[in-house]
């Protein structure tokens, strides 16, 4: 079996797991952060927990990256900038500014590598090997240019929320405070608007069915997520902005 069907019937299975994500999250939390709760075995570090999560999309990249048969190619060298230039943040910056000190149950963090691990598979294979060559000038394609200058909105919209929310608790403080500002205005979770927007900005630059499954699934995530959030602070703080949606402004 060649590796071009694998790849299809992997990014078939994965889609489909997507959508039973997409659907259990509406009724099942993940038990972390704020939702953290008994009945999902051991537990470790949050920082720990986070930095393990998200080290295969490092990884995995980067080994796809110099093996593939692009290494000399400009776009796919960009591609593989602007992946770092997420995940990199949320390997080694990200875990280790958490001020929560809630512990992150292994089973998530499991879920967690497993999803990276086929997701980071998919992506760099087929930027770094399985599709056609992306030639210099796809770099003035208006793809990527709209691509990446989505992509860029979505990073500063995620790290300016997650700041926010960070700056929120001075060291060793651990209570949960209602944030203000930037997207807090319009949205319980600004972090996960921006992630969305990132990744369809991915999509877009790539112009590839990997990327929009990688949206796809990014929204099934978070979007259950958001309303969780959402539902969560309405019911802690009775002062909570009422005019806010839990993830896309006005709408959702």
């Amino acid at each position: 079996m060649s590796e071009i069907v694998i790849f299809n019937l992997i990014m078939i299975f994965f889609s489909i797991v997507g959508v039973g994500v997409f659907v259990l999250l509406f009724f099942v939390s993940a038990p972390y952060g704020q939702h953290i709760r008994k009945g999902w075995g051991p537990n470790i570090n949050n920082k720990l927990g986070w930095f393990i999560m998200e080290i295969p999309t490092v990884i995995i990249y980067l080994v796809l990256y110099f093996l593939g048969e692009r290494k000399t190619s400009i776009m796919s060298t960009i591609f593989l900038f602007i992946w770092m230039l997420h995940y990199g943040q949320r390997t080694f910056i990200f875990p280790f500014m958490i001020r929560g000190k809630q512990p992150m149950p292994l089973t998530i963090v499991s879920f967690g590598m497993v999803f990276n691990g086929i997701n980071t598979y998919l992506q760099a294979r087929w930027v770094n090997t399985i599709s056609a060559p992306y030639l210099d000038e796809w770099l003035f394609s208006p793809f990527f240019i709209i691509g990446v200058t989505i992509f860029f909105m979505g990073i500063i919209i995620n790290l300016h929320s997650d700041k926010i929310i960070r700056d929120l608790r001075k060291p060793g403080e651990t209570e949960y405070k209602i944030p203000y500002g930037g997207m807090f205005r319009w949205v319980s979770c600004p972090s996960y608007f921006g992630e969305i927007t990132e990744w369809t900005g991915w999509a877009i630059m790539t112009w590839s069915l990997p990327g929009l499954v990688f949206v796809a699934w990014t929204f099934a995530n978070l979007a259950p997520r958001a309303l969780s959030h959402h539902k969560w602070y309405l019911e802690t703080f009775p002062d909570y902005p009422k005019n806010r949606k839990a993830l896309i402004p006005l709408v959702y």
